[in-house]
């Protein structure tokens, strides 16, 4: 008896785990140099678009955190596959009194068959969720990488905005600044020139907004890559011209729901609630316990023989739990219809979106051409005292107007290329599911 003791708490003790304290930081703080990045290239003069992806992956502080996330949830799978354990009991009746001449004692073991009937279904439904969070976390991944991509757009488009405009406010400083020697020599009349010096201030003013704009976007890259927000990042002066094909685009949403994270998750999600189903199914039946028990009295007669113990499904036989697990399901069930419907639209609405931005591009194109072609003419025509500095310069901003509105036609079309490859996986292997659940 003492030896069976001893093995049994000898296999309760083994293989414990240990507790050791592990307080939180007093203080922290974001990487103070593009140095310090895991996998920043010290030799690359500038980033492209493929260079910031990669770094956003290895340094993104949010996305470092979903380890932690991955981790506990294979706990959890391992935790909800476990086999149920068996209960052992057993007492002692010391003699006190009377013609016996031995201790009684008893001993049982017993184990729980209702458990090892929902076990199946118990891990499928542990190994779906841990494979869905995983594609969650995949599917953060992706939309983390869909903005740093369009920051990046919107930061080198950004940039030739603001180099363009700043032309167009140095164009009107210098008419501004001969107007207003004119007027201070009495050759001309303020209210007569009113309009000029309006025009002025706003392209001061408009200049001031894409350069907050712009710092503001670059905090949010840096924000992205795991840096202080004054950190400078060196990107790209130029990106590749959109170049959006919607027949394949809309032949790759065929495979959507194979391609994209999160309608993988989804579905992985609807397999666990389906699995979750089952074993409510099955945890109807009565809670059935197989054992073995075991006696001796203390006139030192033994006896033992197996043991069942079940509990009557007279009040409750888990119907509760049923519903609930079908009305889960089909509330995972409609989900998923709405997000994969949802997908369709928003495909269907950005590349008519699209469509439209580059028949404007094109319309800007001949008219964009005229306008600069007038511009230069007029410079020409002013350097030669031919026409004066006003309407030089009315020529020359409007010039570069159109060139403005060219450059944001080209951003919008850029950005509605990097929702569209985000929409549909673009990238993203169309074997994603087998992937995400491969052991």
């Amino acid at each position: 008896m003492r030896i069976a003791a001893a093995l049994v708490l000898s296999a309760c003790v083994t293989g414990c785990a240990t507790y050791r304290a592990k307080p939180l930081p007093e203080q922290a703080s974001s990487a103070a140099s593009l140095s310090q990045l895991q996998g920043y290239d010290p030799a690359a003069l500038s980033l492209d678009l493929a260079a910031i992806e990669r770094l956003v992956l290895l340094n993104n502080p949010d996305l470092k955190t979903q380890h932690a996330r991955h981790q506990a949830a294979q706990a959890q799978r391992r935790q909800d596959g476990v086999l149920p354990n068996p209960s052992m009991g057993g007492s002692v009746g010391y003699l006190i009194s009377g013609p016996g001449d031995a201790t009684a004692w008893t001993a049982s073991i017993s184990q729980d068959i209702a458990s090892l009937i929902t076990l199946r279904p118990r891990r499928e439904a542990a190994k779906a969720n841990a494979d869905g969070l995983d594609a969650s976390l995949l599917w953060e991944q992706w939309q983390t990488l869909g903005k740093a991509r369009l920051l990046v757009i919107d930061l080198v488009e950004g940039e030739r905005q603001i180099a363009l405009q700043r032309q167009a406010m140095e164009a009107q400083a210098r008419r501004e600044s001969h107007i207003v020697n004119a007027v201070q020599a009495g050759n001309m009349e303020r209210v007569a020139v009113a309009s000029d010096l309006a025009a002025a201030a706003d392209a001061r003013a408009a200049l001031n907004d894409l350069q907050r704009r712009q710092l503001d976007q670059r905090q949010q890259l840096n924000a992205l890559l795991g840096l202080k927000p004054d950190v400078a990042v060196p990107l790209a002066s130029s990106l590749p011209a959109a170049d959006l094909d919607a027949a394949a685009i809309r032949a790759q949403f065929d495979s959507v729901s194979r391609r994209r994270p999160d309608l993988v998750a989804l579905q992985l999600g609807y397999r666990a609630q389906e699995a979750q189903l089952r074993a409510a199914v099955l945890a109807q039946f009565p809670p059935l316990a197989l054992g073995y028990d075991a006696s001796q009295d203390n006139s030192r007669v033994r006896n033992g023989g197996p043991a069942v113990n079940f509990t009557l499904p007279i009040f409750d036989h888990n119907q509760h739990n049923v519903v609930i697990a079908r009305a889960t399901r089909e509330q995972l069930h409609q989900e998923y219809t709405v997000r994969l419907a949802t997908a369709q639209d928003e495909v269907d609405a950005l590349l008519a979106q699209y469509a439209q931005l580059d028949a404007q591009r094109q319309a800007l194109a001949a008219a964009t051409d005229d306008a600069v072609r007038a511009a230069s003419q007029a410079d020409q025509a002013a350097r030669a005292g031919l026409i004066d500095l006003r309407n030089a310069t009315d020529l020359r901003v409007a010039a570069i107007n159109r060139q403005l509105a060219a450059l944001v036609v080209e951003q919008g079309m850029l950005e509605q290329q990097a929702a569209l490859e985000l929409l549909v996986g673009r990238g993203m292997p169309t074997s994603l599911e087998q992937d995400v659940m491969a052991p």
